[in-house]
Parts: C-alpha cells; sequence; structure tokens
C-alpha cells in the first residue's frame, strides 16, 4: 500500500495515442486465459487474488514484499538490474497490534520505513554510489519520516483547514462547527491531493517512477493469475489493480472528511477555547491526531474491499481508486518489466538471489 505516498501521476497526456491507452486501461484488461479477449472494468474488479505479494516503484526500479521479505530490483545506468534482499521491518510483532481497528497505523508506519529504506538503496544504485556507508543511519531515517510526515499533514490537513477558514472569512462558509465548512475543506483537500499529482507529473524523473509503478502492478496480476513471469506473458495486464495505495490514500480522504465533520464540532460542544487563533489550532490539533484512528479505518476498508471484491458494494469502493491510478501509473516498458518480475521473484525465492 506504500506505494500510494511516493508513487504519484499527472493525467494530462499530450498525444492522443497515451489518451487512448489511458482510457483502454480502465475499460479493458488483456486475460491470458482467453487470447486475444478483453474483460471489461467488471473483470479488472473482481479478479483481485488474496493479497500474497505487495509493492512500490522506487527510482529505477521496484521493491517487492512477500511474507517477511522484501526485495529491491535496481536498473544501473548500464543496464545491469541489481538485486538486493532483506527482511521485513514489522511494527505489529504484538498480538495486539494485529487486531482489526488497530493494526492500521502502525502498518503505516511500518511501511513507510521500509519505504524509505528502500528509496534510499534506489537512489545510490541509481547514481552508482556504492560507497560505505550510504544507507540511512536510524537517525536519519527518523527524521526523514519525521519530514515526510510533517510535510503530508501540512499538505492535506493543515492547509485546507486553514484555506476553509478563509472561506468563513469571505462569508462562503459558517463556523467550524457547520457542515458548509467541512465541506469546503474537504474539498479543498481533494483539489490539492490531485494538484500535486498534476504537479509532480510534469517532473520527467518522476514519471519514469510512475512507469515503473505500472510496471509492479501488471506483474502482480500475473503472479496472481499463474502465469510465467516473462515480459511476453506480463505486458498486456493492466497497471491498474484494486490493492494499489493509492485506495488508501483515498480512503484515508475521504475517511478524514467524514470523521472530521461529525467528531469535530461534537467535541468542541466540551471545550471550545474563546480566542480565534487558539481555539483554530486547538481544532487543527485535533484532526492531527485523529489521523491515527483516519487511517486504522482506512486500512480496514481496503482490506475489506480486497477480500470481498466480488461484492458489488467492494467494487463501488474500489472504482475511484482505480481511476486514481490513471494518475498514478504509466504504461512501462519490457525493461522496466524485467526489472518489477526481478524483485518479485527475489521476494517470493530470496535464496536463489
Amino acid at each position: 500500500m506504500y506505494d500510494g505516498l511516493y508513487n504519484l501521476q499527472g493525467i494530462l497526456n499530450s498525444v492522443a495515442c497515451e489518451m487512448r491507452w489511458d482510457f483502454l486501461a480502465i475499460c479493458q484488461y488483456y486475460h491470458p486465459l482467453a487470447e486475444g479477449n478483453y474483460l471489461n472494468l467488471r473483470g479488472l474488479l473482481t479478479m483481485a487474488a488474496p493479497q500474497a505479494v505487495g509493492g512500490q516503484a522506487v527510482i529505477e526500479g521496484v521493491m517487492m514484499r512477500a511474507k517477511d521479505k522484501l526485495a529491491i530490483a535496481i536498473r544501473k545506468s548500464d543496464g545491469e538490474i541489481v538485486t538486493d534482499v532483506r527482511p521485513w521491518f514489522t511494527m505489529v510483532r504484538h498480538p495486539l497490534l494485529k487486531k482489526p481497528f488497530l493494526r492500521g497505523f502502525p502498518v503505516l508506519m511500518e511501511t513507510m520505513v521500509n519505504g524509505i529504506k528502500a528509496l534510499n538503496y534506489s537512489a545510490m544504485q541509481a547514481a552508482d554510489d556504492e560507497e560505505e556507508g550510504g544507507e540511512l543511519t536510524s537517525w536519519h531515517l527518523a527524521m526523514t519520516m519525521v519530514i515526510a510526515l510533517g510535510a503530508a499533514l501540512g499538505l492535506f490537513v493543515v492547509l485546507p483547514h486553514f484555506l476553509s477558514v478563509g472561506m468563513e472569512y469571505l462569508g462562503w462558509a459558517g463556523d467550524v462547527d457547520s457542515l458548509s465548512f467541512h465541506a469546503w475543506d474537504g474539498l479543498i483537500k481533494m483539489l490539492v491531493f490531485v494538484g500535486y499529482i498534476v504537479s509532480i507529473s510534469l517532473i520527467p524523473d518522476i514519471r519514469r517512477v510512475f512507469e515503473y509503478h505500472g510496471a509492479e502492478h501488471k506483474v502482480i496480476w500475473t503472479w496472481e493469475d499463474g502465469k510465467d513471469l516473462t515480459p511476453d506473458s506480463t505486458r498486456f495486464y493492466s497497471r491498474l489493480h484494486p490493492r494499489c495505495g493509492t485506495a488508501f490514500l483515498l480512503f484515508v480522504l475521504v475517511v478524514s472528511i467524514l470523521l472530521y465533520a461529525v467528531l469535530v464540532p461534537y467535541l468542541l460542544t466540551f471545550y471550545s477555547p474563546e480566542n480565534f487563533m487558539v481555539k483554530h489550532l486547538y481544532i487543527v490539533g485535533m484532526k492531527l491526531f485523529l489521523m491515527i484512528p483516519v487511517s486504522c479505518v482506512a486500512y480496514e476498508m481496503i482490506k475489506f474491499a480486497g477480500k470481498y471484491s466480488k461484492n458489488s458494494l467492494c467494487k463501488l469502493m474500489c472504482w475511484p481508486g482505480l481511476m486514481m491510478q490513471l494518475l498514478t501509473t504509466k504504461e512501462p516498458d519490457d525493461s522496466q518489466i524485467e526489472v518489477a518480475i526481478a524483485a518479485l521473484q527475489c521476494a517470493v525465492n530470496p535464496e536463489e538471489c
């Protein structure tokens, strides 16, 4: 699911051929059991196997996880594919942290840790930096996580709140305990999210990451369908996948909008500072704290949607995530698919790498 936090892409394609590929990625995907035939979106939503592997695109490569191992495969500048297999860092060893509605936040944290380490490794390999000490220390990792979390919370919690305060000042929204305030907050949050994706899609290096993200999904589809892991057997699978971390991000945004609209006015009945600035800083603090239960609820939602993917409600839940993946994936070439295959093979058979 962590790939949704790092691998985002734009939807504006300047070439008509690319626009056609985007449309086909939603409406059709190739099924190898019926050569030459295409299944519609219903097939895409109903064929997800129980989650056995997961992944994340990194710089010039892919990270794959299987059980308690992760494997990173990177295409170096000379064309060589290098791989690295590591244990998956986990924060949910205690039985209590494995319980539903408690596991979501620690799972998010452990995914961030593993994802940041994978990104750091990929950056070193892509730059041909093999000096000792290049890996992140515990201190650097902690600081990176704090900065990443701070930036995300500032962009998607703090900024929308104070822009909504501006709407209240203009007379376009009510007070913070009104539904109109939280409607603006939710709308601004979604616009910031989409705007951020479109903006970073203009960076060529990020576009490469999006292509590896598409390769990751195609290879996972191939694995789940029991086919040989080759570019030829993988190429025509969809780059969209119902269990993508992009869906988790959407669930987080939607749950936060709904939860804030209900809980913030309720909590203000117990304590509401008189000073305007203190009041809004207090509310922002509440919102930041509420991100813990929000992430837990969002995690259970995506688990539910993946487990019961044939259910009509779950298909509806998956639909926005699939649409957002048009922003977070691009069609990969065969060389990128080869890298994703190498990562998955090492993750499921680490003794052979």
